[in-house]
């Protein structure tokens, strides 16, 4: 069986629909699945040992553009692809299976794609959690009835992304990241808005708790975190600056992927890097403020989920609509560091 996946667009939805892979090799061990994506996810996607090919999309997020989606759906028919799994919502999504003539397209009722999905389902809100909903797809439809149908959230495949050592111990070079301390990861940015953000003042005072314990801290992120990443180093005193590095912008992805994976515990935002910390095996201590883990959680076991209670969360918008941020800023760093301190005594007792 040869597949051809449309895959997100963003990198925590990529790496949750590592998922829907696991699951269709379960059930077609010699299948060779092929996941169509952005660039910036190209990383991700080749740390999916049961991905066989990352076919880079040329068309930007929200980019229509007609011509150049039925040259690409037309080019691909020598391939002879016997199923294709379209994971975006929308219509335009769907186009390039449909021009590629591919028999059998499967895909959630999104924007008008009746024809251009030949296999459509419709009972999404049956599915709580993303990770159930891309793992549904590799199945029959007349087998998903509904809640429970699946098993548990813990019994489905979580995403394992696989980590290169040389690659990991040239950028521990590159960066002077340190052999002997336990390193503690933050992802302090959040590519949705203001309202995902933990305070730069609450990290920046977790990162000199930690750092006095004997600990280095690496900030993660884009280009676009690098700010918040200075803001919080400007917080720490001259000493606790020398073990604190603001790689936000500095690493590429597959960079971050490989140090991410050598912290023992990763503080994160509602994130695309948080779903990586998860995937490679870290602590995770998730901090939530407009959003909600009831959809997309950390998939993993090690994990402490934080929030606060007040009424008016989750709102889910990109900036506090009461502009206070309470969310957040009520969400106290002590209650991080104790976090912090569980995940390790929980390993400890594990190990």
């Amino acid at each position: 069986m040869k597949i051809l996946i449309i895959g997100p667009s963003w990198v925590g939805d990529m790496v949750m629909s590592q998922g829907l892979y696991i699951e269709i090799k379960r059930l077609h061990p010699e299948a060779k699945i092929d996941v169509m994506a952005p660039g910036w996810c190209k990383p991700i996607l080749e740390r999916m040992p049961e991905v066989h090919r990352a076919i880079e999309m040329p068309l930007g997020h929200g980019q229509f553009d007609l011509k150049t989606r039925y040259q690409l759906g037309v080019s691909m028919r020598d391939e002879h692809y016997d199923q294709a799994y379209v994971l975006p919502n929308s219509a335009k999504s769907a186009l390039i299976p449909f021009f590629a003539r591919i028999p059998v397209r499967v895909g959630w009722r999104g924007e008008m794609r009746y024809g251009l999905l030949n296999d459509v389902r419709a009972n999404k809100k049956s599915f709580q959690f993303m990770l159930e909903r891309y793992v549904a797809l590799a199945h029959e439809k007349a087998a998903m009835t509904g809640t429970g149908c699946l098993g548990e959230l813990e019994t489905l495949p979580y995403p394992a992304l696989a980590i290169d050592s040389q690659q990991q111990a040239d950028a521990r070079k590159q960066f002077a990241v340190s052999d002997d301390k336990t390193l503690i990861g933050l992802c302090p940015g959040a590519e949705f808005g203001p309202a995902k953000r933990w305070p730069e003042n609450h990290y920046a005072t977790v990162a000199a708790a930690l750092i006095e314990k004997g600990h280095q801290v690496l900030i993660f992120g884009s280009a676009k975190d690098r700010p918040v990443g200075d803001a919080i180093l400007a917080q720490l005193s001259d000493d606790a600056k020398l073990q604190c590095l603001n790689l936000a912008g500095e690493t590429d992805l597959n960079q971050a992927v490989d140090l991410i994976a050598a912290c023992d515990t990763v503080i994160s935002n509602d994130s695309g890097l948080m779903h990586v910390a998860a995937a490679v095996g870290c602590n995770v201590v998730a901090v939530y403020g407009s959003s909600s883990p009831k959809y997309t959680p950390p998939l993993t076991k090690d994990v402490k989920i934080l929030n606060t209670d007040i009424e008016c969360r989750p709102c889910f918008q990109r900036e506090c609509p009461k502009s206070h941020l309470k969310c957040l800023t009520e969400l106290s760093p002590q209650s991080v560091l104790e976090a912090c301190q569980e995940l390790k005594a929980m390993r400890a007792r594990i190990v």
